[in-house]
């Protein structure tokens, strides 16, 4: 059976991943929703025009919104669909992506229901990213210490507990 651990870290990647291919789609192609799509056009270009150093290095409004569609797309698809360590990498880039969209909403003064749900989708990501680096806790049988060829329980499980005495 699978842990609780395992279990939590697959939930959260299917539905992030799905999350941000659906955003990232909708950031690519009119085809889901026209109003949303209309919407981060407009979003976008209020980004550009904040940062002119973006215009200065050639960034314009469409070329950033389509480079961050793709990323979430490619990204969203190996959260749900690749195992491993890619994974973890496609989980950091997406926190990064985050922040940086959280950087824009504040730059142009957008208010938080606008920009709520990444502050929450920056959580989950945070989190998922930091269940699954956390070491995989060994059965008990499988906690030995090796010592100079000779297997040994750990110390801690070892010792007997507070104010009881171990009988031989």
């Amino acid at each position: 059976m699978a842990s609780p651990r395992t279990i939590t870290i697959v939930a959260l990647s299917v539905a992030l991943g799905l999350f941000f291919v659906f955003m990232g789609t909708i950031k690519l192609t009119p085809r889901l929703s026209k109003d949303a799509y209309n919407e981060m056009k407009r979003a976008y270009k209020s980004y550009v025009r904040a940062l002119p150093m973006l215009k200065k290095m050639g960034v314009s409004s469409i070329l950033l919104r389509k480079s961050i569609g793709a990323l979430e797309v490619a990204c969203g698809i190996v959260m749900t669909l690749v195992p491993g360590r890619p994974k973890d990498v496609a989980n950091f880039l997406l926190l990064l992506l985050v922040l940086a969209v959280l950087f824009f909403h504040q730059l142009v003064g957008d208010p938080l229901k606008r920009y709520a749900h990444a502050l929450v989708f920056g959580i989950l990501l945070t989190c998922r990213l930091l269940i699954a680096r956390q070491p995989e806790e060994l059965p008990p049988e499988k906690r030995m210490l090796s010592v100079n060829g000779d297997e040994q329980p750990l110390i801690h499980e070892a010792a007997p507990e507070k104010g009881k005495m171990k009988v031989s």
